[in-house]
């Protein structure tokens, strides 16, 4: 077994993202600042309504696929073929932008936490155009595994953990995520198995946590090096933290905002289809 160890830290930028919800943003910052297969990785939560009411109004996407995870709040998706899902604490919503879509990400709160992740999840080039589709995932959905030191929630991939394979909601992706929310108890410790050829990630966001003898920096994406298996130990408060990993897809990516393509080409046809009103067609 090869550990995996910290190869670089992007701390979450704050900023701004919709009608002016507030957020971090560490994976995206810049086009460079990326981890094939994934886009951009950013961060909500706030108590103060002021900083989440006004959502993310009817906005377009094509070529990936996005992924919110809501760990606290409510918020209601609907988009331009008339579909609705509701995403409530706990929940996930899976959506593949495929060729085209026109959607909306509106809170149903007025006061209270809203906190939670977006996570941007590129598509290869023969899957760009695949038709657009939802996945909502309940809460009560997602497989919950118990460890000696803690339990962790397997939204997408399959892990070994402690001799048993572990498997999430999502397992029929080409990138063959692996997205799990893992809560270590005081000093608890995790060690799970990792395809090598997987690019990694782990992003803490509540309580302390190391890797290794290495600490865990609080609201950024902490990339890891090669190997096959992962280990992190929780802070004497305990921790949570996200673990996130993918098969790189090696292809050239050229985002204009919500288009993510291969190439030049590609994003002057998507944005004439778009001005034409054929995005979505």
């Amino acid at each position: 077994m090869t550990e995996r160890t910290l190869k670089q830290i992007i701390p979450g930028a704050e900023t701004s993202d919709g009608a002016g919800v507030r957020i971090k943003r560490s994976l995206g910052q810049s086009q460079s600042i990326r981890l094939d297969p994934f886009l951009m990785l950013d961060e909500f939560g706030s108590e103060d309504a002021a900083d989440y009411i006004a959502g993310f109004p009817s906005h377009p996407h094509r070529g990936f696929e996005t992924v919110t995870y809501m760990i606290d709040g409510h918020m209601l998706h609907e988009d331009h073929l008339g579909n609705r899902g509701d995403l409530r604490t706990g929940g996930v919503q899976w959506m593949t932008a495929g060729r085209g879509i026109i959607h909306s990400e509106m809170p149903q709160q007025t006061e209270g936490l809203m906190r939670g992740f977006q996570l941007w999840l590129n598509l290869p080039a023969a899957e760009k155009m695949t038709e657009a589709g939802y996945q909502d995932i309940q809460p009560e959905d997602i497989p919950r595994f118990s460890f000696s030191g803690g339990e962790l929630s397997l939204i997408a991939g399959s892990l070994e953990l402690a001799g048993k394979t572990c498997k999430g909601v999502i397992t029929d992706r080409s990138t063959q995520p692996i997205y799990a929310d893992i809560r270590l108890a005081p000093e608890g410790l995790l060690s799970v198995s990792l395809p090598e050829s997987h690019n990694a990630m782990l992003y803490l966001y509540e309580g302390e946590a190391s890797l290794g003898d290495t600490p865990l920096r609080l609201s950024a994406a902490s990339v890891l090096s090669e190997g096959d298996s992962v280990t992190v130990r929780g802070g004497s408060d305990g921790a949570r933290l996200l673990l996130i990993a993918g098969k790189p897809i090696g292809e050239p990516v050229v985002q204009y905002g919500p288009f993510v393509m291969n190439t030049r080409e590609e994003i002057e046809q998507t944005l004439q289809d778009y001005r034409d009103g054929r995005l979505t067609a």
